[in-house]
């Protein structure tokens, strides 16, 4: 459940730290804040582009790190998303060109419904490896 902005600090620092405690982050995920996210993004790139060696449920665990980004973007302020746009842009970037479209949302249509996800929102839970990994394969059918 994302928090309400109006029961959060101003932007910042300290109004990311609320918003990711608030979502049940653990603590390492909150101490590394949005620079951390971001590294752990452009690693799902790195292991996008080597083929994917693992199933759906770490995939799903992997495009719930780029949400988490595009949750916390607004709440971390316009100075902090500035600094790590150009970082972000970049693993984005890396991760269109290496996926193709996926028949449903990733999490059911039922989810990205309630959740007002879109393909072009929130394209990361509508898009598959174009190279995946024997499991991942398996686990798509």
């Amino acid at each position: 459940m994302t928090p309400e902005r109006d029961d959060l600090p101003p932007a910042g620092a300290a109004a990311l730290e609320v918003f990711l405690r608030r979502r049940g982050c653990p603590d390492f995920v909150v101490d590394e804040g949005l620079d951390g996210l971001i590294e752990r993004w452009a690693r799902v790139a790195d292991a996008v582009e080597s083929g994917y060696p693992v199933g759906l449920d770490d995939y799903l665990n992997d495009m719930d790190v780029r949400q988490l980004i595009a949750e916390a973007g607004p709440v971390a302020g316009r100075s902090i998303a500035r600094r790590v746009g150009p970082k972000l842009e970049a693993a984005d970037e890396r991760m269109r060109a290496m996926l193709r479209p996926a028949k449903h949302c990733l999490w059911g249509d039922a989810l990205a419904k309630r959740n007002g996800w879109s393909r072009e929102s929130n394209w990361w839970y509508f898009e598959v490896p174009q190279k995946a990994g024997k499991t991942l394969t398996g686990d798509l059918g």
